[in-house]
């Protein structure tokens, strides 16, 4: 499964020359995972208050390949590589029409309270295994 995020770059998105800044990148993944995870029916609020784990970003490899400007129509395409019992990596991709600008690998983490490493509820971890079998972009 591939999830697709639609953004728009504004002008507080650039820089002074009118090129999106190279950390909003992060921010368009970021808003883009968060979606992915609620259109997945995954409550974190929930998770975070009924289990005490929360998600947090391990490790970012990314490639800047192209520039976003503003008032681009940008799509973040997100999809899963692979799932253990406390860790997600995802492949994720910012595209202008059909010219891929960034990509990027994130590695999320469980973590419970002070920040220990946490597993996976079993029903989320099992409804991530599902959808791993139909991963490609």
């Amino acid at each position: 499964m591939v999830h697709r995020f639609p953004v728009r770059v504004y002008y507080e998105d650039t820089d002074m020359g009118g090129i999106v800044y190279y950390a909003n990148y992060l921010r368009f993944i970021e808003r883009a995972r968060s979606d992915w995870v609620r259109s997945l029916g995954i409550d974190q609020n929930a998770m975070r208050d009924e289990d005490g784990i929360v998600f947090a970003v391990r490790r970012v490899e990314a490639d800047y390949l192209l520039p976003a400007k503003f008032d681009d129509d940008l799509l973040v395409r997100t999809r899963l590589i692979t799932v253990t019992g406390a860790r997600l990596i995802m492949a994720q991709e910012v595209l202008r029409d059909d010219a891929l600008l960034f990509q990027a690998e994130v590695t999320v983490v469980c973590v419970g309270e002070g920040g220990a490493p946490a597993r996976l509820p079993a029903n989320i971890r099992r409804q991530l295994h599902e959808l791993r079998g139909i991963s490609a972009f």
